[in-house]
């Protein structure tokens, strides 16, 4: 029995096709168990669509008056290119919630 958060392929691992599908039909009791490898994502490995949800909830936020988390030049005003700063210095304080793959 495979434990909790493994997938289970049915289909017995044979070289031709139609053997493994008589097998699967036939009732085999052959059962593949893969696990998926965790794998943790950093700042540097975001998608780019998480990556533009961040930066555009970042620059709402500063655009709104909220605090600068980090050092930036006397000129710059645009809250886009602060939370492009903020994100490139791992400070932007919000998280990514992944769910799980079926």
């Amino acid at each position: 029995m495979p434990s909790r958060g493994q997938m289970v392929n049915t289909v017995p691992r044979v070289a031709e096709p139609l053997t493994a599908a008589a097998a699967s039909v036939a009732g085999g009791s052959d059962r593949v168990t893969d696990r998926p490898t965790p794998r943790t994502l950093g700042a540097e490995e975001y998608t780019r669509f998480e990556r533009a949800r961040i930066l555009g909830a970042r620059a709402l936020q500063v655009s709104l008056g909220a605090p600068i988390l980090t050092d930036t030049p006397a000129g710059l005003v645009d809250p886009v290119q602060i939370a492009e700063l903020e994100f490139a210095a791992g400070r932007i304080p919000i998280t990514v919630r992944r769910g799980t793959t079926n």
